[in-house]
């Protein structure tokens, strides 16, 4: 078997579609563990993957662990294998944190958001010397690509790509809430300003890539007199960039927190 899957929540299955969908690796060849067993099973019966016993990774050569960070402490008793490696999605846990419980140094650490659900991953990735050395490293940038774009991150940026892109998709929806609102103040039907949000996140997205930087953008779109620079002063004034700046901060720490939980 070729890698087991701890953990088959929202991230996990995504990335085990990922990997199924794109042919990277056969269904048969990933075992999957988690303590939800209708979910297990359903997702085992429409994908074709085994079903590995809780506490049993059986002979997987790689083992990706998807949990909360709070269980770690606990699992890596039993997630501990000599000549495995390791790849990590759990938010604060160093790769130092990881090769101290698990006993080995061939441990790579992701961070993924939640756009791996529909194959738009942004996820950060870093490794110790040792993974590299064995191809881990490799394997698991070749996984997270089939689910998105892969950065690779000196580990001490990792908190704040979990506060900036990790925790980004929320922030994202706020924006796109209260757009919605605004546009039912105004008079739009609820489904249709909900709607029309979202579309405007999603277009902008793209011309903010194709554009240098986000002042462009802006610039491009504030005719003068007209309608956006009247909103962009509304904004200004009411202080959404310096609470957005913070937002990214808090997580940042919160973040730091969860890795010192671990240590």
């Amino acid at each position: 078997m070729q890698l087991a899957i701890v953990g088959v929540g929202k991230l996990g299955l995504a990335l085990l579609e990922g990997v199924v969908s794109t042919g990277l690796i056969s269904a048969a060849n990933i075992g999957i563990m988690d303590t939800n067993a209708a979910r297990t099973a359903m997702i085992a019966e429409r994908l074709g993957t085994p079903i590995l016993p809780l506490g049993d990774l059986g002979g997987a050569q790689r083992v990706l662990i998807s949990l909360q960070p709070r269980v770690f402490p606990e699992a890596s008793e039993w997630l501990s294998r000599p000549d495995t490696g390791y790849i990590s999605t759990m938010a604060g846990v160093s790769v130092g944190t990881l090769s101290k419980r698990l006993g080995t140094a061939r441990v790579v650490r992701v961070m993924p958001n939640l756009g791996a659900t529909i194959g738009q991953s942004q996820t950060a990735l870093t490794a110790l010397p040792e993974a590299h050395e064995s191809g881990d490293a490799a394997y698991a940038q070749q996984m997270f690509e089939a689910v998105g774009q892969v950065y690779e991150l000196a580990e001490h940026l990792f908190n704040a790509f979990t506060g900036l892109s990790g925790s980004g998709p929320g922030y994202a929806a706020v924006l796109a809430e209260a757009l919605a609102d605004g546009g039912v103040r105004m008079g739009l039907p609820r489904a249709l300003a909900h709607e029309l949000a979202a579309r405007v996140l999603a277009t902008s997205g793209h011309l903010l890539l194709a554009r240098a930087h986000p002042g462009i953008l802006k610039d491009e779109v504030s005719s003068p007199g007209g309608t956006t620079i009247a909103g962009l002063e509304v904004l200004e004034g009411s202080g959404v960039r310096g609470a957005l700046i913070s937002t990214v901060v808090a997580a940042t720490l919160r973040s730091e927190e969860l890795g010192r939980e671990q240590d």
